[in-house]
């Protein structure tokens, strides 16, 4: 992989309390948060722009409700005091959140994605990133997701639904790597 950008921002997405209710069901990737850590502790050390984003949603029966503690970033990824924080109410971080216009203000062309859901959030954001002209990589091993019934009721595990978004995305609108090649590129 080459060098990252001096500039190239980390996205986390979605960190919240909320996600490690067991309601949401069986995940993929046990250690996709010691990965995340791993992206913020690389950017924080070569002093790159980390954007947090946090869900705040419009239904009162999410578990990322305003007010409640599922909204709230879980403490190992709580933003530092001069890291952006971006609130968005749809699954696209890109979406009436002012996070393209914040970007380009400061010339950043180079994005990592990292958190949740793969086939939901991380994707959503991805996909956005890549068409608005950002070179886009999604940490594969720093994201997850849970198992999911299709519509005609078959559960697909999650590992299926993590591997197959991630394939959609490598597709056209971003590349895929893992934590480990992304941190040696930050470090070169």
């Amino acid at each position: 992989m080459s060098p990252l950008a001096e500039n190239a921002a980390l996205v986390v997405i979605d960190m919240q309390n909320g996600i490690n209710r067991p309601t949401l069901g069986r995940r993929n990737n046990p250690a996709a948060e010691q990965n995340i850590e791993a992206l913020l502790t690389a950017w924080r050390a070569t002093r790159r722009p980390v954007v947090h984003v946090r869900h705040m949603s419009r239904s009162p029966e999410s578990i990322f409700w305003p007010g409640q503690s599922g909204a709230e970033f879980q403490p190992r990824f709580s933003p530092l005091a001069h890291e952006h924080v971006v609130e968005k109410n749809v699954p696209d971080a890109f979406a009436a959140t002012g996070l393209e216009r914040w970007l380009r203000v400061r010339g950043i062309g180079q994005l990592v994605i990292a958190g949740v859901i793969t086939n939901n959030s991380v994707e959503a954001t991805a996909r956005s990133a890549g068409n608005s002209g950002f070179e886009t990589i999604v940490a594969s091993d720093a994201a997850f997701t849970f198992d999911l019934r299709d519509l005609s009721g078959r559960l697909w595990p999650a590992e299926d639904v993590h591997a197959l978004s991630l394939a959609n995305l490598a597709m056209d609108y971003a590349v895929v790597r893992t934590t480990e090649e992304i941190v040696g590129a930050a470090a070169r």
